[in-house]
């Protein structure tokens, strides 16, 4: 998907003249399958669109134990500058799980736009309180929920992503083992036999 097709026809959607003079301030990138976007502890002051592709947002701890806390299947926009980053230094690493056409603009350029502009203004406060329900339904989800309950959560939230991302990151993101997700899905089965 090209990025003029995206803006229009999001939920926040822009008209077209507004779409087309707002997607020729982006550039848009390939990136390879196994890149990584931005990277954690490392400045990026860029906002992110992916539009063909998929990526996650993880964190590693100091003892290199990664945690997935987003998916992005494309078309879609990464999580605002604002909420991944702290003082311009990114809190997470964007990898990059298949080939990924990203469209990419610097944050300052956004905010010049958005301050000129009040459809483009609407639409990133929009794609901002999305990203923030987001995750307050994600750490209501591990806080309130067992197992079980959350993988219903998950399928409910992303009914797709079961199938395009690997099982392990969708552990990780439920705040479960890979062992106890095949078992959760196991009993499924099972008792869809039964």
């Amino acid at each position: 998907m090209d990025l003029f097709t995206f803006l229009i026809g999001s939920p926040n959607a822009l008209d077209k003249e507004i779409a087309r003079e707002f997607a020729s301030a982006w550039r848009v990138e390939l990136f390879e399958k196994g890149r990584r976007i931005a990277s954690q502890g490392e400045p990026d002051l860029l906002e992110h669109i992916i539009l063909d592709g998929r990526a996650t947002s993880q964190i590693t701890d100091p003892e290199g134990r990664a945690v997935c806390v987003g998916f992005h299947s494309g078309p879609c926009v990464v999580a605002p500058n604002v909420a991944r980053t702290r003082n311009g230094i990114s809190r997470v690493s964007l990898h990059v799980n298949t080939d990924a056409l990203v469209a990419q603009i610097d944050r300052n350029a956004l905010t010049e736009l958005m301050l000129v502009s009040e459809p483009i203004r609407d639409w990133a406060n929009g794609i901002l309180q999305q990203e923030l329900a987001l995750k307050a339904d994600r750490e209501w989800c591990l806080a309130a929920l067992g197992g079980a309950d959350r993988l219903t959560w998950f399928r409910r939230h992303f009914p797709r992503h079961e199938g395009l991302f690997g099982h392990y990151l969708i552990a990780s993101f439920l705040g479960v083992t890979p062992v106890t997700l095949s078992r959760l899905r196991s009993a499924e089965r099972d008792t869809a036999l039964d």
